[in-house]
């Protein structure tokens, strides 16, 4: 059976919350039709950008299954399911399945920063627990465990793994992964600071996993668009140098702070974030709204810039 394939802007929204600190349903709804209008390919709950380590176990199961009614079958949903054991992970990904997501997103469990080996072992028992599209999150600046591209190949070889994302700062590890021509999605993290974007792309990568989709998406579908001609790269040149501010804004603080603070000023319906995360405030924030400002995106989406909130988070 062919792998599944995503390509294009593979987009990590945050989690809403209400006032009281619950997670907003209703407010999921408008942020993924919000992406779908868009020209969102995917969407990955619950991943870094949804501070997946602030939810609880059952707020994480309601989440699966109330987003999972949402899909309209526009865009593929899929879910974090990162653990601190192998079979916590194989048992989030079992949910994730039975109640409708398209796929899961894994990353190396945090904290222990488990040996490469053993971390490999860990992907492979996951992918052989059941069939399921599965993603590789290699992001040592969390776990601090950076699979080699030897280990990551090796497990590309299984007909689950579907997609890697890289958020290493190794530009040779994307270089070779892709020299293999593994059939599997290469994507990358927005991140200007690790700088894995233009070299993505230019050797043949799929896409971008980012964050910076929920404030651009349509700039960051263009963005993210595979290239196949001498006119994706000039785009892909345009909206780089275009997007850069607001990427390097982004990645100011510690994901998710400054995106989500941000989309809370422009009145999309994200909430405060969870203690102990604080929003931005004062000019940490205002340096985003002016980006936003500078690029039209508030005129183009209707955003309802609120800058009092740059006063008081």
């Amino acid at each position: 059976m062919a792998k599944l394939r995503i390509e294009g802007s593979f987009v990590a929204p945050p989690t809403p919350f209400n006032e009281d600190g619950a997670v907003d349903f209703g407010a999921w709804r408008t942020l993924l039709k919000h992406q779908e209008d868009n020209g969102t390919v995917a969407v990955l709950i619950m991943g870094s950008t949804g501070e997946p380590s602030l939810l609880e176990p059952e707020e994480k199961k309601q989440i699966v299954i109330e987003t999972a009614k949402m899909k309209t079958g526009k865009m593929k949903f899929f879910y974090g399911c990162t653990g601190n054991t192998t079979q916590q992970v194989i048992d989030n990904v079992r949910f994730v399945k039975a109640n409708g997501g398209d796929g899961a997103i894994i990353a190396a469990p945090p904290y222990i920063c488990g040996p490469e080996d053993d971390v490999e072992r860990h992907y492979q028992e996951v992918a052989d627990a059941l069939e399921f599209p599965l993603g590789i999150y290699n992001n040592p600046p969390r776990v601090k465990t950076d699979l080699h591209w030897t280990h990551v190949l090796r497990l590309l070889k299984h007909p689950n793994y579907v997609i890697l994302k890289e958020s290493t700062t190794r530009v040779a590890q994307v270089a070779q992964v892709l020299a293999a021509k593994p059939e599997a999605t290469i994507m990358c993290c927005d991140s200007p600071n690790l700088g894995l974007v233009v070299p993505t792309l230019s050797l043949g990568g799929h896409g971008t996993a980012n964050m910076t989709g929920n404030i651009a998406p349509q700039e960051m579908a263009v963005l993210s668009t595979p290239w196949k001609s001498y006119a994706d790269a000039e785009n892909f040149r345009k909206m780089y140098l275009r997007l850069l501010p607001l990427m390097h804004f982004n990645y100011s603080a510690i994901n998710p702070v400054a995106p989500k603070s941000l989309m809370r000023a422009l009145g999309l319906p994200v909430g405060k974030l969870r203690k102990p995360l604080r929003n931005l405030e004062g000019e940490a924030l205002m340096a985003g709204i002016r980006i936003v400002q500078e690029l039209g995106l508030d005129k183009k989406y209707g955003y309802k810039i609120q800058p009092k909130l740059a006063m008081a988070a």
